[in-house]
């Protein structure tokens, strides 16, 4: 639960490398990457973990 935006609900994701040696692709492991989690806090003074795209999409309401 704490490496998930509390806003949009954005999670980990399994991402592989695909490494070229002598044109065949060797057999990589994968690995898991995680969205850019910060602490924010909200209008109504909670703190919650957001990912920033969604901290750059509160900063631009106007």
């Amino acid at each position: 639960m704490s490496r998930i935006c509390e806003i949009c609900d954005k999670k980990s994701i399994m991402a592989t490398v695909r490494k070229k040696l002598r044109s065949k692709y060797n057999p990589t492991i994968k690995k898991r990457k995680y969205p850019n989690l910060q602490w924010v806090k909200l209008a109504n003074g909670k703190r919650v973990k957001a990912c920033t795209k969604c901290i750059k999409k509160m900063g631009n309401k106007k």
